[in-house]
């Protein structure tokens, strides 16, 4: 495993977001944050990625040469994001020969939330669906309660919906409140139980920085020898891709039989 070499007692964590579509970027000094920039949603992470990373370092007061550890989202989220993100730092990282820490994106946004006790994260994953996973938060640490799954709005909320007291957040709130304020979908907890989560579903709607989060969840798995080397660095996608998905329901069609 490679390990970080510094003057300083802690290390400097490069955390790079692509996961979605604002992103970020973020610089820090053990668990201080010294600069961090937020995406622009409308453009592609390949247009500004190096731009917000030296502004970043700029404004840290850093050089790339100097950074101890790279820190990346590696999903669930987009997937040209992730690959871009991910050979960013795979690059980094090897030219500069340092580790890297893979954080999930599910993980970060829980983190990111702020939130206490049981906590879902949720993700868009494209075609009305969703990313989800619940996290239990407690000052801070961030433990995961069951796997990332890619679900649409009414498995999710089939799966979190009755259990009492979770709390939801993540860009992908949205898409879960929208399908229960539609009167067509007739759910099976209470009429207290919804409105409480429907109060956190819109809590939870707007979007949260998520690289300064990143860089905190990398700084634990470092210290806990989780980091490994660049190209060991896997995305988590947890669906298959688009073009996978249309490949596999061609490959259903012609497999199934004439009708007379």
């Amino acid at each position: 495993m490679l390990t970080a070499e510094s003057s300083n007692s802690e290390p400097l964590i490069l955390a790079i977001e692509t996961a979605t579509r604002a992103g970020g970027v973020a610089v820090a000094r053990g668990e201080t944050l010294l600069s961090r920039r937020e995406g622009d949603a409308s453009i592609s992470h390949s247009t500004n990625l190096i731009e917000m990373i030296d502004a970043v370092l700029n404004e840290a007061g850093a050089h790339l040469s100097e950074v101890d550890v790279f820190a990346v989202a590696v999903g669930p989220g987009s997937f040209t994001g992730l690959r871009i993100g991910l050979a960013t730092v795979k690059a980094f990282a090897e030219v500069n020969q340092r580790p890297v820490v893979g954080i999930s994106t599910l993980a970060a946004v829980a983190h990111a939330s702020a939130l206490e006790g049981d906590v879902v994260s949720l993700l868009p994953a494209g075609r009305g669906e969703l990313f989800a996973q619940m996290f239990s938060v407690a000052a801070g640490e961030v433990e995961a309660k069951d796997e990332a799954a890619h679900l649409s709005p009414a498995e999710t909320f089939a799966r979190y919906g009755s259990r009492s007291g979770v709390q939801f957040s993540g860009e992908g709130a949205p898409k879960l409140s929208a399908y229960l304020r539609d009167s067509a979908h007739q759910t099976a907890v209470s009429e207290d139980s919804k409105v409480q989560i429907m109060k956190s579903l819109d809590a939870a709607g707007s979007s949260v920085a998520l690289a300064r989060s990143i860089a905190v969840l990398a700084l634990k798995d470092y210290r806990e020898g989780k980091a490994v080397k660049p190209e060991d660095l896997q995305a988590v996608y947890v669906r298959p891709s688009d073009a996978e998905i249309n490949e596999r329901w061609q490959q259903q069609n012609q497999q199934q039989p004439a009708q007379a």
